[in-house]
């Protein structure tokens, strides 16, 4: 089968064509189908902002490697025992890229996204099929059709942002960045009665594409004083929540100064490995008592995102299309920042 890989490591930004990184079309036996395993025949698979830095070999150099693991598809065969969700041929479904094992410490504590098996299991999605366990599969619901359905993983992100902010309605945000993840988060905490909801972001077609989508206000970081303007916007208190959702190293300097005392900070994207944050504690965690964490993975989240999805706008982040076989196009699209959002078909499956 046709499936997508890293063949060259390296940045895809990299203008010398002699160490740029590339990806490609190989062709691959199908994953065997185990008892409780479901083959899925994919229909769209998009490209997560973490794509391109598995090019550049963040998580491994032995190429080729698969990627792929926002995808929505239809069942065609089911293991025997894949029976406890009562999935059957013909669903329409979505699902977890990640299989928690269920009986590590983390597993049985409630905390699955710190599962000591986590990397024992890829299987890459960017391909005319993929086999997943029975437990990662999710039916999409009826108002939402596979082009839109291979957004439940960042989706299922933005509810884990919610999960850690726990936000109270009124409170003020900020969101750092309008990728797809800052864009989903910016519906979602609107929906929750976020006030003063100010989306900063360099682009001035994805600025506008947040106050289509209900921010208050938006920040040019690179025309405006992000400090004095977030100020300004709150009267001098800050916000109440700070998330960054951009993985820029330079956008999130300046964003504990833009939180309010005792507000929350999450970082909620990847950053490079060698970054450390500078971070003055004494001003922040002490006198200003602001709460700082991040995110992995979103574990507990899948069914929620399902039911949230038909009240999100997601038409923008679903015009970008490009067929299996253009996928070297797709992901040049993908870095040049001309879309929020590119998906690739992997299949063309019938009604959608």
């Amino acid at each position: 089968m046709k499936c997508v890989h890293v063949v060259k490591i390296g940045s895809l930004r990299d203008p010398d064509p002699q160490t740029r990184g590339a990806v490609g079309v190989l062709d691959i036996p199908q994953q065997p189908l185990g008892d409780e395993d479901v083959r899925i025949k994919v229909a769209y698979c998009s490209i997560c902002g973490s794509d391109p830095h598995l090019v550049e070999g963040i998580f491994g150099t032995d190429v080729p490697i698969g990627i792929g693991h926002e995808l929505s598809g239809v069942v065609v065969e089911l293991g025997p025992k894949a029976t406890k969700k009562g999935l059957k041929v013909g669903d329409r479904v979505a699902g977890n890229f990640v299989r928690f094992c269920g009986t590590c410490y983390y597993c049985q504590n409630g905390q699955q996204q710190f599962c000591e098996s986590l990397q024992e299991y890829n299987r890459p999605g960017m391909a005319e099929t993929i086999v997943w366990h029975e437990s990662q599969v999710y039916k999409l619901p009826d108002d939402v059709p596979l082009r839109v359905g291979c957004l439940l993983e960042p989706t299922s992100v933005a509810v884990r942002v919610m999960d850690k902010v726990r936000p109270k309605v009124g409170e003020r945000v900020a969101i750092c960045g309008a990728g797809p993840i800052g864009l989903l988060t910016l519906q979602l905490i609107k929906i929750m009665g976020a006030t003063s909801l100010t989306l900063i972001e360099p682009i001035a077609e994805r600025r506008e594409l947040a106050i289509a989508y209900g921010a208050d206000h938006t920040i040019d970081p690179i025309s405006q004083d992000v400090v004095a303007t977030a100020r300004e916007l709150t009267g001098g208190l800050g916000y109440d929540v700070v998330i960054d959702c951009s993985g820029s190293v330079r956008g999130i300097e300046p964003l504990p100064r833009i939180a309010a005392r005792g507000g929350r900070l999450v970082f909620a994207a990847m950053y490079p490995g060698s970054y450390e944050f500078p971070l003055n504690i004494h001003q922040y965690c002490y006198l200003n008592e602001l709460t700082i964490t991040g995110l992995y993975i979103s574990p507990y989240t899948y069914p929620r995102a399902a039911q949230v999805m038909s009240r999100l706008d997601l038409e923008a982040l679903t015009q970008a299309v490009f067929e299996l076989d253009d996928a070297v196009a797709a992901f040049e699209a993908q870095v040049s920042g001309k879309y929020p959002k590119v998906l690739i078909r992997c299949n063309q499956i019938e009604g959608e």
